[in-house]
């Protein structure tokens, strides 16, 4: 007899990234220039096996994945370690972490750490927490050199993503949600954007893997939580089961229209430089409004704006100095960024 349906699926979707993740792997470490061992050389050396981490809360959804990436690695011949990070935003986080490096273990995970996080204010508690635990992330990727870390956001998740994009009126890149590949190099993998919260937690039960629910979760001071517990359940109250199913739809959608329009924005840009590379307003203008803002905001990041700090507004601002000119004054940015026109060009840099 085969495994419960829920950790077949698991298993099934980590499998499929963990191939994705190998042959990323053997591609980087070939080596098309060396040349091809002649007949009673010692055998070339072999690559070291690459190895994936999983960042685990102990809750259902990373349990899950965990359980799966231990299962499936050995298989591959992918070595499989996990992180656990404690924000130390509530009493007792520290021994939570050290329970949760002993479940990594136990599953046969190596290596397995828990790694302690300072939060910060800024951008509101949540955004601060997440900044901090992909701080972490990134720099225990590259104490271990880890080929990749999975993540356990499932498409409950996704949906909620998308339905906070849309509220923020952040625009269509917002709106695709969360990418089944992320990160510097694609560092972040996410093999459960099409399976549903409930499976991962009915896999754990049928496995019997301990899990923890985290308080913050069901905390209506957090906007996710509120999101989770009211809002799409009144969403599917009020229009039916499958709204979580359509807003992941959606941002599926989302994301291929944004990266084409992103890549269209990266090809217009040149053209709308002059010889000393300033934007030019005239050129700024002719083109589609949604390629024109992609081209605003990229040159607000590169000038030192914050990515999750620019909001649509922001853009919209720097935008009407092109198309609603007016002698308007220079435009502040998060990250104490100018943008201001002078002469047919757009200026944007440090204040």
């Amino acid at each position: 007899m085969g495994p419960h349906p829920a950790v077949a699926a698991i298993r099934l979707a980590v499998r499929r990234v963990l191939h994705d993740i190998l042959t990323d792997h053997t591609s980087t470490t070939a080596d098309p220039g060396h040349p091809r061992r002649a007949p009673g050389d010692a055998p070339a050396e072999r690559p070291p096996s690459p190895l994936v981490l999983v960042a685990c809360s102990g809750g259902a959804d990373s349990m899950a994945l965990a359980s799966a990436l231990a299962f499936e690695a050995p298989r591959l011949g992918i070595r499989a370690g996990g992180v656990t990070v404690d924000h130390g935003l509530q009493a007792g986080s520290d021994l939570r972490a050290e329970e949760v490096v002993l479940r990594l273990r136990g599953l046969g995970l190596d290596p397995a750490e828990a790694v302690a996080v300072r939060v910060g204010r800024e951008g509101g508690p949540e955004a601060a927490a997440r900044d901090a635990r992909y701080a972490a992330l990134d720099a225990a990727a590259e104490r271990h050199g880890a080929a990749a870390v999975l993540l356990g956001h499932t498409r409950d998740d996704q949906a909620e993503t998308v339905l906070l994009g849309l509220a923020r009126g952040s625009g269509i890149r917002s709106l695709s949600g969360m990418a089944a590949v992320s990160g510097a190099g694609g560092r972040y993998r996410r093999p459960f954007l099409h399976i549903d919260r409930q499976t991962a937690r009915k896999a754990c039960m049928v496995q019997s893997l301990p899990v923890w629910d985290d308080p913050h979760n069901a905390d209506p001071a957090y906007t996710r939580s509120r999101l989770r517990h009211e809002g799409l359940p009144a969403l599917e109250k009020a229009l039916g089961k499958g709204v979580v199913e359509a807003l992941a739809r959606t941002a599926q959608l989302s994301r291929d229209d944004a990266d084409a329009l992103d890549a269209w924005a990266g090809q217009a840009e040149a053209s709308v430089r002059d010889a000393a590379g300033r934007l030019e307003c005239a050129k700024l203008y002719a083109l589609p409004p949604a390629v024109r803002r992609r081209i605003l905001r990229r040159a607000a990041i590169e000038a030192g704006a914050p990515a999750g700090s620019l909001f649509a507004r922001h853009i919209e601002e720097v935008d009407r100095l092109i198309t609603g000119w007016r002698g308007q004054k220079a435009i502040n940015l998060p990250g104490k960024v100018l943008a201001q026109r002078q002469g047919g060009r757009l200026v944007i840099r440090q204040g």
